[in-house]
């Protein structure tokens, strides 16, 4: 969605914001904005009044634990140095993160506003951004992360997702495609997940204290996390960058479990059978196809949030 700025006002130099919208456009904007938003909300909503979960798409709910709403509500973001015309500001926009001008006329966020630890929490985002812009990325894991974390699960443990999704393969067929190839999940919050008999056989051992130097932007779930750190970053990033981020996310989460070992058919996905030849060259192109998408946003996060942390400090 591109917002509409074709009716710039100026704002006082006060404000530091340069540039502005006057209030019917950035309204229509927020509208917009909306609308897009609950193409993705609104099904989830009425999902959990039914009690109909989503094994595919509720994972971007639910595991990342932000309301949908947050995802529904428009900001302008810093980097964007747009002051917003009309006062009082929308109940969201807290006085944490906007400030007033004008005599009130005029609204924008302020970067002044940041407390330290949040300015902190971004830098480290930042450099993780960075260092997984930097390193090479790597298209040889063909998605086996979700099979390992079902990995010898009949020598006593729980299969993940067992409730929702059967799996297409016996366990059996399962264990010996993993002990087949070389597992290389360099992603902390995926490798988490693997079966303690799966652990040992990965290549990389990654931890929290080592995402830094692990993650690099092959990874479907490392391209995910996009979402999250836009997130966290939010108001101070905009709301724009902050929804392609989530639909990359789910991109990257619907090729995540076709190429896993359940049956996902239930839900109008093909399989995509990483077993195969064929089912890994046509996992490779999806994962590059994620991953080009994700190098973009992620030079934009990273250029928004250099932008507001250099105005904060």
């Amino acid at each position: 969605m591109q917002a509409s700025c074709e009716s710039p006002i100026k704002s006082v130099s006060a404000t530091g914001a340069g540039l502005g919208w006057r209030r019917a456009d950035w309204e229509k904007a927020a509208q917009q904005h909306r609308a897009q938003a609950e193409r993705w909300t609104l099904p989830y909503r009425q999902r959990k009044q039914r009690n109909e979960p989503h094994p595919v798409l509720d994972f971007l709910f639910v595991y990342y634990n932000y309301a949908p709403s947050l995802l529904e509500r428009w900001h302008p973001g810093y980097g964007s140095s747009l002051a917003l015309e009309g006062a009082p500001p929308l109940p969201h926009w807290s006085e944490r993160h906007y400030s007033l001008a004008d005599g009130g006329a005029v609204q924008f966020v302020d970067p002044q506003k940041m407390s330290a630890k949040t300015r902190e929490r971004l830098s480290w985002v930042l450099q993780l951004l960075q260092q997984t812009q930097r390193r090479p990325a790597n298209f040889g894991c063909f998605g086996l992360h979700e099979w390992a974390m079902v990995y010898r699960a009949d020598a006593g443990g729980d299969i993940r997702h067992q409730e929702t999704l059967p799996l297409r393969l016996p366990l059996a067929e399962i264990n010996a495609f993993v002990e087949s190839r070389a597992i290389c999940c360099s992603h902390f919050d995926a490798f988490r997940f693997f079966t303690p008999k799966a652990r040992p056989l990965n290549r990389f051992q990654p931890s929290f204290d080592t995402r830094q130097e692990n993650e690099q932007g092959g990874c479907l779930h490392a391209n995910m996390d996009l979402y999250k750190w836009a997130a966290k970053a939010t108001p101070w990033v905009s709301s724009q960058l902050l929804l392609a981020c989530f639909e990359l996310a789910v991109k990257a989460r619907e090729l995540d479990m076709r190429a896993s070992p359940y049956d996902v058919s239930a839900f109008g996905y093909d399989a995509v059978a990483i077993e195969t030849l064929e089912g890994r060259a046509l996992y490779e192109n999806l994962q590059r196809e994620v991953f080009a998408i994700a190098k973009t946003l992620r030079t934009r996060l990273q250029a928004e949030l250099k932008s507001v942390l250099h105005a904060a400090s």
